[in-house]
């Protein structure tokens, strides 16, 4: 990501689309377990909400601890990449397993359904 603002617009979007078509199953799927579409939800926020608040982390150094401005900048910048690696990896297992949930709670003939329509 280019910087922080853009990082939390991106998680935001992708778990807001998420949380959306979890709740149009939730409400049109007759037969969808819908505690566990809840779950599922609750997982997707959840994992937004860590990936927002992770991303607020600073550089805990100041320009004094290095030699010179440019060890300090090249440290900074090495350790902002560690960190969004870090949350994205984390927002990406977290909303996998948020899908997992979500795919068991659909019944087997909506699945059928679902990929009949693609195939088409």
């Amino acid at each position: 990501m280019a910087n922080k603002r853009e990082f939390k617009k991106y998680v935001e979007a992708i778990g807001a689309s998420a949380c959306e078509a979890m709740m149009s199953t939730y409400y049109n799927v007759e037969g969808a377990d819908k505690e566990a579409i809840v779950k599922a939800i609750e997982q997707v926020l959840g994992a937004v909400g860590a990936a927002r608040s992770n991303a607020n982390v600073t550089f805990d150094k100041g320009v004094k601890a290095f030699e010179n401005l440019k060890e300090y900048s090249k440290a900074k910048k090495d350790f902002d990449k560690k960190l969004f690696v870090k949350i994205s990896d984390d927002f990406t297992k977290e909303l996998d397993a948020a899908l997992k949930v979500f795919n068991a709670a659909i019944p087997q003939n909506v699945k059928d359904e679902y990929k009949k329509a693609v195939a088409e």
